[in-house]
């Protein structure tokens, strides 16, 4: 499977960006979709996740009311609506796939290239 993220760039402080994740060669309505991000001298860590249907979202704390995870399985895509925006959101954010419902990196086997994102105070 390939999975394909953009959607990065520079914004300021209370923006938003929208990140998309095309996947092909695979069922993507087979696959839990994440959402990780790392940030410079960090750990990577969990962003977000959503189930196959999309009927289940889980986001970190950090996250929660800000971000919106969404996925359109016509169109293999999953998406990351962030908005409200803080310069601690500055990471290289990666999509991923697996099959299991988890906020652990461990447990997703396939991952996107990263797509930066930059907030400016």
């Amino acid at each position: 499977v390939q999975l394909q993220a953009f959607g990065g760039g520079l914004v300021q402080a209370g923006g938003s960006l929208r990140l998309s994740c095309a996947a092909s060669g695979r069922s993507f309505s087979n696959d839990v979709m994440g959402w990780f991000r790392q940030a410079p001298g960090k750990e990577r860590e969990f962003v977000a996740l959503i189930s196959r249907s999309g009927s289940s979202t889980t986001y970190a704390d950090s996250v929660k009311g800000r971000f919106t995870i969404s996925r359109d399985n016509a169109k293999s895509t999953v998406y990351l609506q962030m908005n409200s925006l803080k310069p601690e959101d500055t990471a290289v954010y990666y999509c991923s796939a697996g099959v299991v419902y988890s906020v652990v990196e461990r447990d997703y086997a396939y991952w996107g290239q990263g797509t930066q994102v930059t907030v400016s105070s």
